[in-house]
């Protein structure tokens, strides 16, 4: 069971900065972290190797400052780390992103199941996952709370609803979004980290994946942030006294019907 868990290093949610000249997330030089849905779906790639052998590799876009993230998957279980790293990959929104991705998991080859987290603490679009499946023209199930079972090349899972959960199955190999209800990720172990600390880390840049750059990064992403600003805040108040609640019910109808609401 080769599993491979897409994970994404944010700022620490105390920590966002936004360039005011591209209007993206400043990322060097800030504290980050393993976006913590990413964490479950490395817990649960690990707990399949456990069961039925294989490996686990961990990849990740961004900064070389990524490493540390890639780095802290290893001391969770993961057995290989690969960063996508390079100035032209910087920007890319949901597609962009999932367009660079895929074409990485076509150079690692061998796969039964990719993970990700339900989505990331910074952009929170849940995205990425459903479009790496589509680039790679493979199944996928979203707000994935259980893997049941997996035999004759096929995997049995439990989708989180609204009102409960779907069973659904899925040929392999295919992708995986996790919700949280689907394990209690682990610590570090102490040998995870010395593992951490001597394990090869592979870097691949545009060329290294034959990316066309009108198709990465900025340059490729169709969905742009134009503007960021704080909502301007204007509160009027008017306080009600002396009146019973159907005379203040009306009241209130009033002014609504004034304001157009």
């Amino acid at each position: 069971m080769n599993s491979i868990v897409c994970i994404k290093q944010v700022p620490d949610t105390t920590e966002i900065k936004i360039d005011p000249e591209t209007n993206t997330l400043i990322r060097e030089g800030v504290e980050s972290i393993i976006n913590p849905f990413d964490l479950y779906a490395i817990e649960e790639a690990v707990r399949l190797k456990e069961q039925f052998g294989g490996k686990v590799t961990a990849i990740s876009m961004g900064p070389l400052q990524v490493e540390k993230a890639l780095r802290d998957a290893i001391a969770l279980g993961v057995d290989e780390i690969i960063l996508l790293s390079d100035r032209k990959f910087a920007g890319a929104d949901s597609w962009a992103t999932s367009h660079t991705l895929s074409e990485a998991i076509k150079k690692i080859g061998s796969y039964d199941l990719i993970f990700f987290g339900q989505q990331a603490i910074d952009g929170d679009t849940g995205q990425v996952g459903p479009g790496v499946a589509s680039f790679l023209n493979l199944p996928q199930i979203c707000f994935v709370k259980k893997v049941s079972e997996i035999a004759d090349n096929k995997v049995k899972v439990l989708r989180l609803m609204e009102d409960g959960y779907d069973t659904m199955n899925m040929t392999l190999p295919g992708v995986l979004s996790v919700v949280k209800d689907i394990n209690s990720p682990r610590l570090p172990s102490l040998r995870g980290k010395r593992q951490a600390k001597k394990t090869e880390l592979t870097i691949w840049n545009a060329a290294d994946l034959e990316l066309d750059e009108k198709e990465i990064g900025l340059n490729g992403s169709p969905t742009q942030v134009v503007k960021i600003f704080s909502p301007k805040m204007d509160k009027e108040v008017e306080k009600l006294e002396g009146l019973s609640s159907e005379e203040a019910a009306d009241k209130i109808y009033q002014k609504l019907k004034e304001l157009g609401k």
